[in-house]
């Protein structure tokens, strides 16, 4: 079993967002008026990296929310993003354990969408056995309900994993042709075979039939007071093979020591993957994650570039073990 290595800043403890007296007047009014009143508890998300309001708001009435905001103008895409996930949960199959929109508002210059709020905690690293497992029993849950697309979403027009690969998720090749600055590798991790490696991606991902959550990290999970995983954060969606976000979960199972190799091995989304789906996917994660890591300053969390660091280096060591390369 591979060394535990933890990231450099908790998980729940990415953001950094606006707080509550920082929204306009007009948007809290707004809100406190769909609350029944202003809101008797304000509770902050700490886990993401993008700067919009997040928090869990409970009204006079006891009943909680989770609402996330973002200025028209000074982030639109968050306000793109935000609405399309609006849709994407309304549309998604019923009985999963998805948060589910409520309404959503738009004012003084702002947008807010309300889901439901789980009361629950990201769960921590290293991972708990028991907390992955229900993990992973969440995701068997969406990744069979969406196994084959209900017609609804598919009338999205929603993208496919194989096109987002070859334009954003595929870098080693790119760093090969010196296209791209090389991101800092051990002595033991061979470029050109890592090339090769993750450019069977999008062939792979085009032959999946079904959808893919896209963006599958231990901070889009909530644990709830009974021990039951919830998937959020649905912006990504995408037809994809569900295995592919199965690996993107797991990069955190093997840096907490445990055996992802066999978490992998033996969950329904991996049935029918080709037999070196977990290596390619792997590969392109790693250069993902290690090429952005360098890109310079974001606008989002002042953590997100150490934790893109950190996620390609357990990406990158899971696959070197695999390989016999580390």
């Amino acid at each position: 079993m591979p060394a535990i290595s933890l990231p450099p800043v908790p998980y729940d403890a990415t953001a950094d967002r606006p707080g509550w007296a920082a929204l306009p007047a007009g948007l809290r009014d707004a809100l406190a008026a769909r609350l029944g009143g202003p809101p008797v508890t304000v509770r902050p998300a700490g886990a993401g990296f993008t700067r919009g309001f997040a928090a869990v708001l409970t009204g006079p009435a006891g009943e909680p929310v989770f609402v996330k905001a973002a200025a028209l103008a000074e982030q639109r895409h968050l306000v793109d993003w935000y609405a399309h996930e609006a849709t994407v949960l309304a549309r998604l199959p019923a009985g999963l354990p998805v948060p589910r929109p409520r309404w959503a508002l738009t004012e003084a210059g702002w947008y807010a969408l309300a889901l439901d709020a789980v009361d629950g905690h990201t769960p921590r690293l290293p991972w708990d056995p028991a907390e992955l497992d229900a993990a992973l029993t969440a995701y068997a849950e969406v990744a069979a309900a969406l196994a084959a697309p209900p017609a609804d979403l598919v009338a999205l027009g929603l993208p496919r994993l194989a096109d987002l690969a070859r334009d954003d998720i595929l870098w080693w090749g790119e760093v090969a042709a010196g296209r791209e600055p090389a991101p800092a590798l051990p002595p033991w991790a061979p470029l050109p075979e890592l090339a090769a490696l993750e450019a069977r991606l999008p062939g792979y991902a085009d032959a999946a039939p079904g959808l893919t959550h896209g963006d599958l990290r231990v901070d889009n999970v909530l644990l709830d007071a009974g021990g039951r995983a919830w998937i959020c954060d649905w912006t990504w969606l995408c037809h994809g093979p569900a295995w592919f976000d199965l690996v993107s979960l797991l990069i955190t199972a093997h840096a907490s020591g445990l055996d992802a190799d066999a978490a992998f091995a033996g969950h329904p989304a991996a049935a029918g993957a080709p037999a070196d789906a977990l290596d390619v996917t792997l590969a392109a994660l790693s250069g993902y994650f290690l090429t952005s890591a360098g890109a310079g300053p974001s606008t989002a969390s002042p953590h997100l570039r150490g934790h893109q660091r950190w996620s390609g280096e357990q990406a990158l060591s899971w696959l070197g073990i695999r390989q016999g390369w580390a």
